[in-house]
């Protein structure tokens, strides 16, 4: 029998690599292949020599020696004259000043012009991720976070498209982005979320995530408004494989703007080793290359944090703090932050959670770079960490710490109304440019269905000849306009048209600009970020935390008590007397049993409850008898002062959300011979065996305990609605008060 045969396992290890965590690899880090998250091995020493005004060496570099992106950020990624300030500081200090709140982000910012990727990396990596959080809450560009969707479907539906564009809209998305499945496609998947997306609110802006021309020619004709689907790397191998260079880019990113389109860059941790070209480099130094390089280009903002290849990142050690060290990095270079919670990090739960607070909590300038705004089933991008079954659990969070993550609550009729509205708004734009027709089955199972499976398929072959039509006839954001304003969508027009007006003042195209509903554009310009210290810069309060508390899921704790007690079901009597009969079992009931409360915590009648329990004292041969505990809430008090009145000796203590105890009265009262604590899962089955063992014990015989069962949920389930019940039950209380003998009416 060999070693691993004759291995006896635990059972409980064997549970544990069933979990969803076990589906992933984790491993070592292999720094020859650039798997290694930060400060690896191989990094180069930081750098910057300058001759004659001419920078010569980068990083352990010379020029002789100089990639595509060395010869970039020598002529456009330094500040000469802060580099050599920069020189002159030590790494510490460096890092020091990013956490104190009395060097300002302006400060910071020129600070950043005058450091290499190799310097920069190697600062934030002093920081732990709580400095590195507190040092992205300072130098975030614009004051108050915000989100990006994703909109997609499987089905490239445009009547689901502009629903869920909507419905995305109205739950606080500043941006939405949509791609395809056929590229041929991607004219009336712009058109659907353009529609979508002015019809939830005015000022959302939207991209189509395609082939560089093709977008660009969607955004010259008005039908998209943003851009990011401009990739950069950070080795030249890496960045050459697809004819690409930093000038490439930095020209691509001019023609968009240059047109009034808004644009950021994609980098991220991890590519370069998936890639097989990370040259023995560091995830965060390869990246603080990439951000040198997007800073150098001109852009106003950039996606990263790992994007796509999260899961590589995190699979090594202080893969989480790598990824949070990059949205830092992209902050501190003064550039708009869209942090990268798009692609699926991890199988476990938690992991996905405690990658995310990184960004949730400090807030960047877009928490997610796609948050899918509908079920993961139609996610056309891979499937990302957070989709629309989780809004529910997204809003509770930021009530839970009272931070602004870019969601606000919307009650389901609002849904369905905007819904419906933005599917018939298409629906009209599609009849009025002669498109295949939207049928009313579409506009239906847009506004109810799940996904997309639930809705009618089209003629795919008449909607990419539509498709192709737009990009021929040039259709553009005002014909789409008219149609709504001729079919009377008068307002969702106008709100296009806002769009293609913002299009020529370009104001959208500051650092980290979005668009309020008013059409007044937010931006590092006009709503900088200023954090000086406890009480400054953004914070969750007034009218925006009265909106982002007021979940419509949120119950108000005065209807969760019980009844009033009109009904009252017990008579009081006389002061309770000590019984004399050996057979006797006191039923003692808390101060509100049967008068301020009428039902337990899972809605069983007081009155069925008592009976139940009376039934069984006398299924075990005993006589039962009621009382009133009215000077303790306790059930080991309640209990032990009804054994104290009881022939036998022992009684049945109950509070009103049900808790119950089988007490004796020679016991102390915190002791017991049997406690009933998980109210919740009793019935009236479990109240008749307790008063069937409590005849038991008064009677002398063997008992063997109730059985109990355990819900490790119920406190988090219920704890709101035990403290009310038990409150309302205090309140009842009468200091002092003896026990008083009840009946039943």
């Amino acid at each position: 029998m060999g070693e691993h045969e004759s291995r006896r396992r635990s059972r409980r290890f064997l549970e544990r690599e069933k979990r969803e965590l076990r589906r992933e690899l984790l491993i070592s880090p292999l720094p020859e292949l650039g798997l290694v998250a930060m400060n690896g091995p191989n990094d180069p020493e930081p750098e910057l020599a300058v001759e004659g005004g001419r920078v010569v060496a980068i990083d352990g570099r010379s020029i002789a020696d100089f990639d595509v992106i060395d010869h970039f950020l020598a002529r456009h990624g330094f500040d000469l004259d802060v580099a050599e300030e920069a020189a002159a500081l030590s790494d510490r200090e460096v890092a020091r000043r990013l956490v104190d709140v009395d060097v300002a982000r302006e400060e910071l910012v020129r600070l950043s012009r005058g450091l290499t990727p190799a310097r920069l990396a190697r600062v934030v990596s002093l920081l732990d991720p709580v400095e590195m959080m507190f040092a992205l809450k300072k130098l975030r560009a614009r004051r108050r976070p915000a989100n990006q969707a994703h909109v997609t479907n499987l089905k490239e539906n445009p009547a689901l498209l502009a629903a869920d564009a909507a419905e995305a809209a109205i739950r606080g998305f500043a941006e939405i982005e949509t791609t395809v499945g056929v590229s041929r496609y991607a004219p009336l998947n712009a058109i659907a979320i353009l529609v979508g997306s002015q019809t939830g609110r005015p000022g959302v802006m939207t991209q189509c995530a395609v082939e560089e021309r093709r977008n660009l020619q969607l955004a010259i004709q008005g039908l998209v408004t943003y851009a990011e689907t401009l990739s950069v790397y950070g080795t030249e191998p890496v960045f050459v494989d697809g004819d690409d260079t930093p000038w490439s880019k930095a020209f691509l990113a001019s023609a968009y703007a240059s047109r009034g389109v808004k644009v950021r860059f994609t980098s991220g941790g991890g590519s370069e080793a998936l890639m097989g070209r990370a040259e023995g480099c560091s995830m965060l130094y390869l990246e603080a290359r990439c951000l040198a390089a997007i800073r150098a280009a001109g852009s106003q903002g950039v996606q990263n944090g790992s994007i796509s290849c999260v899961a590589l990142v995190l699979a090594v050690p202080g893969g989480a703090r790598e990824i949070l060290a990059e949205n830092l990095l992209a902050a501190w270079l003064d550039l708009e932050v869209a942090s990268g919670n798009d692609a699926i990090a991890s199988h476990s739960a938690i992991r996905r959670t405690a990658k995310l607070m990184g960004q949730f909590l400090p807030g960047t300038d877009f928490v997610t770079s796609g948050y899918s705004a509908m079920p993961r089933y139609d996610n056309m991008f891979g499937g990302g960490n957070y989709d629309s079954d989780d809004f529910d659990e997204w809003l509770t969070v930021q009530r839970d710490w009272q931070v602004d993550a870019g969601l606000e609550p919307v009650d389901e009729d609002v849904v369905i109304a905007v819904r419906e509205r933005a599917a018939r708004a298409v629906q009209a734009v599609f009849d009025g440019l002669g498109f295949p027709a939207v049928t009313e089955d579409e506009v239906e199972a847009a506004v109810y269905a799940l996904d997309s499976r639930d809705l009618p398929d089209r003629d795919r072959a008449a909607d990419v000849a539509a498709a192709d039509r737009v990009l021929l006839e040039r259709i553009s954001g005002l014909d789409v306009a008219r149609e709504l304003d001729r079919h009377g969508f008068a307002d969702v027009a106008e709100a296009v048209l806002g769009m293609q007006r913002q299009k020529v003042s370009a104001d959208y195209l500051q650092t980290s600009a979005i668009i309020d509903p008013t059409g007044t554009v937010l931006s590092a310009v006009n709503d900088p970020n200023r954090y000086e210290g406890p009480g400054t810069g953004y914070r969750l309060d007034g009218q925006r935390w009265q909106l982002l508390q007021s979940l419509p899921y949120v119950l108000d704790p005065r209807t969760l008590a019980g009844e009033d007690g009109a009904k009252q079901m017990l008579v009081e009597g006389h002061v309770a007397i000590i019984g004399n009969q050996p057979d006797e079992v006191i039923i003692a009931v808390g101060p509100a049993f049967g008068g301020a409360l009428q039902a337990t915590i899972n809605g069983l009648s007081h009155r069925d409850v008592l009976g139940a329990i009376v039934a069984g004292v006398r299924d075990g041969s005993a006589e039962p008898r009621v009382v009133r505990v009215r000077r303790a809430s306790d059930v080991a008090f309640i209990g032990h002062d009804g054994a104290l009145l009881s022939g036998s000796g022992i009684a049945v203590g109950i509070q009103s959300k049900g808790t119950a105890i089988i007490h004796r009265a020679d016991l102390e009262p915190l002791d017991n011979l049997e406690l009933f604590g998980m109210s919740p899962l009793y019935t009236l089955d479990s109240y008749r065996a307790i008063g069937r063992n409590a005849a038991g014990y008064a009677l002398g015989r063997p008992v063997g305990p109730v059985p109990t069962a355990m819900d490790n949920f119920a406190r988090a389930k219920l704890i709101v609605k035990t403290t009310l019940l038990h409150a309302r039950e205090t309140a009842a209380v009468e200091q002092g008060a003896a026990p008083v003998e009840v009946e039943v009416v």
